[in-house]
């Protein structure tokens, strides 16, 4: 028994040894790839979006998550957003969640133009670079709270008034239409409002009724229905949103007035272009979703290379959609 104790004695040795020199090698090239410069100076940039829910942000995402696989050696993404646009308390804590990661910047759309300024400004005092995108947050909070943020965006006012031009001209003066309003406290909610009635008002038409669905297409379809049984001489809905638009058409088609009612809205989604070819929808207003995320992503990586650079807003391009322009 002892001799066979002493033969076994160099094989636990020759073992253990292997098993030092196989930690050891792991040790060395993790180390090695943390210490790789490149790897060390590659900056995490948050995506921090609205409901998930809205095709629109699924769209910004996917084109998001496109740049970053064509440009891996610039920037690391992390993509969030919340489960829908009435969800402030998430996306705050998204932003402070961002931050207690470590991220280099945050890119948000944020769903409320006031109600993120606080958190943004404490993103900021941490040292992280924040962009806005998509909807602007509220110019006097930015003062009151001593913030400046740039935002990259289109220009929402005149995309609805593109839009409110082209239907105006496919109603005659004196009609009457109905507005269905983004969240009342979202900026770009607001600039569509104004947009529409801009339209409106130049080309003579009666807005017999203007509600917020908050973006959404369960409530659109309800106000909708309800528009049309109170208003019942309205001749079209202008929906702040595709989503929105969405339940406008559901809620004529039960009301029976399919081809009666014309619609229009905003965001270019998928399943709005189906229905602009099948001539439920009239026209909507193409922001690029997928390539708004990028400009904002951008923008953040030329403020990361040069902090002392001056920031300023970007205007992103607004395209007006059509059956016709579909058909290019």
């Amino acid at each position: 028994m002892k001799t066979n104790k002493r033969r076994s004695l160099p094989l636990i040795l020759s073992a253990i040894a292997m098993m030092v020199l196989a930690g050891g090698c792991s040790s060395k090239t993790a180390t090695n790839e943390s210490a790789d410069p490149a790897a060390a100076g590659k900056p995490r940039i948050a995506l921090v979006m609205k409901s998930l829910a809205n095709e629109f942000f699924s769209t910004m995402e996917k084109g998001a998550e496109k740049h970053q696989a064509a440009n891996s050696d610039q920037y690391e993404l992390l993509v969030n957003g919340i489960k829908d646009e009435s969800d402030l308390g998430r996306q705050v804590a998204l932003v402070d969640e961002m931050v207690a990661a470590g991220v280099d910047a945050i890119v948000i759309a944020p769903a409320d133009s006031k109600a993120l300024v606080p958190a943004l400004r404490k993103a900021q005092q941490a040292g992280v670079v924040v962009v806005n995108i998509d909807n602007r947050l509220d110019a006097e909070v930015l003062k009151s709270e001593n913030v400046t943020i740039p935002f990259v965006g289109p220009d929402n006012q005149a995309g609805a008034k593109q839009v409110g031009d082209l239907l105006a001209a496919s109603l005659a003066k004196g009609d009457q239409v109905a507005v269905l309003e983004g969240k009342t406290t979202a900026f770009n909610g607001i600039q569509r409002r104004l947009g529409f009635e801009a339209a409106m008002k130049q080309a003579g038409m009666e807005i017999a009724s203007s509600q917020s669905a908050d973006w959404e297409t369960n409530k659109a379809n309800t106000i909708a229905a309800s528009m049309l049984s109170e208003h019942p001489q309205i001749k079209a809905i202008l929906a702040a949103n595709d989503s929105m638009a969405l339940g406008a058409v559901a809620a004529i088609k039960s009301a029976g007035k399919t081809g009666e009612v014309l619609v229009v809205g905003f965001d270019n989604i998928g399943a709005v272009q189906q229905l602009i070819r099948e001539e439920k929808v009239l026209a909507t207003a193409d922001q690029h979703g997928d390539q708004l995320a990028v400009y904002g992503i951008e923008t953040a990586l030329k403020i990361l290379k040069d902090p002392a650079a001056a920031t300023e807003d970007v205007q992103t391009p607004v395209d007006l959609v059509t059956k016709e322009t579909l058909a290019q």
